[in-house]
Order: C-alpha cells, then sequence, then structure tokens
C-alpha cells in the first residue's frame, strides 16, 4: 500500500460508531470521511459530537455530492473501509446501486479492484443479507463483521477489559488487512 494515498471511510446507519471513531483516530493515513444522514444520525447518539469527529478527518464529503473526487476510479486510495456497514449499504452495492457517494466510491474500489472492507453490523442476518455478502465477496470485497477479537484480551480481567479496548482491537485488525501491521497480534500472546 502508498502510505501518501488517503484511506475512504464510510459511516451508514447502524450502531458500532465508536470503531469508525478509533479508526479515524488510529488511521496510518489521512482519511477522507463520507458519512449517511443515518449515520450522522446513530453517530450523535453513540458518541454526542459530530462535529468533533469531522475535525479527524483530512476531508468530509457530502454524501450526496456525486461529483466528488472519491466518486472516480481514477483517485488513487489506500482502500476504503464502510465502518459500520448496514445491510441496506451492503445490499445497494452488491446490487450494483450507486445512489450515494458512499455505493459510488465502494463501487469504484470494486471495479479498480482496490480493498474494499465492509464492516457489517448487523444480526442476527437474513439470507438475503448472506447472499449479497457472499456476492460481494465474490466481486472482491472483504466483509468483515463487527466482531472484536476478543483472543486479543485472553490474558485480561474480564471485567476491565472496555468496549473502546475491544473496538481498538477491532480497527488495528481493519488495518491489517489493509496491509498496515498492528501493534500486537497474535504471536504477542504466545
Amino acid at each position: 500500500m502508498n502510505k501518501n494515498n488517503t484511506l475512504i471511510l464510510g459511516i451508514t446507519g447502524a450502531s458500532g460508531a465508536l470503531a469508525a471513531k478509533l479508526l479515524l483516530e488510529k488511521s496510518p493515513w489521512p482519511v477522507e470521511l463520507i458519512i449517511s444522514q443515518w449515520g450522522k444520525d446513530v453517530y450523535k447518539r453513540e458518541n454526542n459530537s459530530f462535529s468533533a469527529l469531522k475535525k479527524t478527518a483530512a476531508i468530509v464529503h457530502d454524501n450526496l455530492n456525486l461529483g466528488a473526487s472519491v466518486a472516480s476510479g481514477s483517485l488513487p486510495t489506500a482502500g476504503m473501509v464502510i465502518l459500520p456497514c448496514s445491510v441496506n449499504t451492503l445490499g445497494k452495492i452488491a446490487a450494483g446501486l450507486a445512489d450515494n457517494l458512499i455505493t459510488r466510491a465502494a463501487h469504484c474500489h470494486l471495479k479498480e479492484k482496490r480493498p474494499l472492507v465492509l464492516c457489517l453490523r448487523e444480526s442476527p442476518l437474513s439470507l438475503i443479507n448472506l447472499e449479497n455478502a457472499a456476492r460481494l465477496t465474490a466481486a472482491g470485497a472483504i466483509v468483515m463483521p463487527l466482531s472484536p477479537p476478543f483472543y486479543m484480551f485472553g490474558d485480561s480481567d474480564p471485567q476491565k477489559v472496555s468496549l473502546h479496548n475491544l473496538m481498538g482491537a477491532f480497527v488495528d485488525r481493519v488495518f491489517e488487512i489493509l496491509g498496515h501491521s498492528a501493534e500486537r497480534n497474535w504471536r504477542d500472546l504466545a
């Protein structure tokens, strides 16, 4: 991965906004942020201030602006992460719909064979959701449910492991998928 590229982060209307906040804070790349209207609503419910999040991003794009730079496949990126990814967004991308900037940028990453990581936040999943996930995996996306690597805290007192710790470890796994080594991994536990 070229360290000079930016990382595209899409936030959609699903629970799990703390992980998106941590991804922005910990990213080794500058982050260009796109957030859906429902994503803003859920983010405010879970983290209070959306204005603080916007300050951490290198660029914030309007999700309705299909003329933004990230709507072009010619823009080099380190990849795109949709975190959290709603099943609605998953379904739109699987169907080839590009009706907003998040889905258009995702489409560009698929067609350009760049990393697209969809951090699905929904449970349980219907057959339709699973088929959409399988279709996107076959197209080159990485479907990564928002499930933290609990094993990273096997030596810790469970009463002292916070949601922040769990989501931080999940974000580190996302960075590894994108080619950036985590500070700590499975070998460090042995």
